[in-house]
């Protein structure tokens, strides 16, 4: 399975070695599920998770499916590819991303698996965010990036949201300097708070993230429903493409609204995207 075409709003982490939690994952509403090699798998289970999700990855299912692996540079990375490249794999995320070259070495392992899957980089360090151009750019397998607000967070030793922000947007930065889609924002661990979840997820969609992961099925419903356009939204876009078209006619290639803002092709590719998250709450799974 190729990464869907349709932008994904959330993501639902599960552990590969609980085929439980696994089965209802997928029944779930997020648009995508995670299955994860690395935290959430006990050392000793390892090997177990990883013939978990090969099955699973080797059964029919229509939503969907990535694979966390273990850090890029460890022996355990190297067998996790191994075990779960294959046509039906959506994408892996490299957990613990610090440089260009640990990334193309994972991409080049899938492409001698013959696994078109795409690389999903998560950043969780400092050193990681400091070359998060560079590996936006390292390999044409690079389809998304993320950040790990936990283990990050440590690692600069800053408490509260505060002192993510310029983490934050630097990411936002990189990604979109790169030519990628805006990241993927964090996990929210308070499985708890929804209102929390739903302000934290708004403030994300207002910087530039686009969609976000999720470690409890409950988190879903307010990751989607945040991410999925107004009414209002879809008809502002809907009008912005259509003026595009015209002006494109005309051999302008811009205009300005009755309010005074100036459209252009950059303007008009949020619009775009606000259309493809729509088609996504219509259509489900693409």
């Amino acid at each position: 399975m190729k990464v869907p075409n349709l932008p994904i709003r959330s993501y639902l982490y599960v552990p590969g070695s609980d085929p439980r939690r696994i089965e209802k994952a997928l029944a779930s509403e997020a648009d995508a599920v995670i299955l994860d090699l690395e935290d959430a798998v006990a050392p000793n289970r390892k090997e177990e998770a990883r013939k978990t999700v090969a099955e699973v990855l080797r059964s029919e299912h229509e939503k969907p499916v990535f694979v966390r692996i273990n850090a890029p540079d460890s022996v355990l990375a190297e067998e996790d590819v191994e075990a779960v490249a294959g046509a039906r794999l959506a994408g892996l995320r490299l957990p613990k991303t610090e440089s260009p070259e640990s990334v193309c070495r994972v991409a080049q392992h899938l492409e001698k698996l013959g696994c078109e899957a795409g690389l999903q980089c998560l950043i969780e360090s400092a050193l990681g965010l400091e070359f998060a151009f560079e590996i936006a750019r390292a390999h044409e397998k690079v389809v998304g990036m993320s950040l790990g607000e936990a283990d990050l967070a440590a690692d600069l030793g800053v408490r509260g949201d505060a002192g993510l922000l310029y983490a934050r947007s630097r990411l936002v930065a990189a990604t979109r300097a790169a030519g990628l889609p805006g990241p993927v924002q964090s996990v929210y661990t308070n499985v708890r708070d929804a209102e929390g979840l739903r302000r934290s997820t708004k403030e994300g969609k207002n910087m530039g993230f686009v969609g976000r992961s999720a470690i409890h099925p409950a988190q879903i419903e307010v990751i989607n429903e945040v991410f999925t356009p107004t009414e209002e939204e879809i008809a502002e876009a809907k009008d912005l493409l259509a003026r595009l078209e015209e002006s494109t006619g005309t051999g302008t290639g811009a205009f300005a609204l009755e309010d005074g803002r100036f459209v252009d092709e950059a303007v008009v590719g949020s619009a775009r995207l606000t259309l493809a998250l729509a088609r996504r709450d219509r259509e489900g799974v693409s």
